[in-house]
C-alpha cells in the first residue's frame, strides 16, 4: 500500500483507468469474436470499436490497423459471395 499522498492518488486513478480500459477492450474483443465466427453485419461495429480503442489509447494505432486488416481479409470471401 502506498504511503505518499500522490502515490495513493495515482493508485486510485489507475483503478479507474483500468476499469475503463477493460470495458473498451471487452467490447472490441467480443465483437471481434462474433465477426471471426462469420457475422458480416458486425464488421462496421468492429471497425468502429477498434478505432475507439485506439483513440482512447487502450491499443496502439498500428495494432488497430492490423486488426482491421485481418478482419477485412477474413471476411473478404464472404463479402464477395453475398453480392
Amino acid at each position: 500500500m502506498p504511503i505518499i499522498k500522490s502515490a495513493i492518488k495515482k493508485l486510485k486513478q489507475d483503478k479507474v483507468r483500468k476499469a475503463s480500459n477493460k470495458k473498451i477492450e471487452a467490447t472490441y474483443l467480443s465483437l471481434l469474436s462474433k465477426v471471426k465466427k462469420g457475422a458480416l453485419k458486425d464488421m462496421k461495429k468492429v471497425h468502429s470499436a477498434i478505432d475507439k480503442a485506439a483513440k482512447k489509447g487502450v491499443i496502439h494505432a498500428n495494432k488497430a490497423a492490423r486488426l482491421k486488416s485481418q478482419v477485412t481479409k477474413l471476411l473478404k470471401p464472404k463479402i464477395k459471395s453475398s453480392k
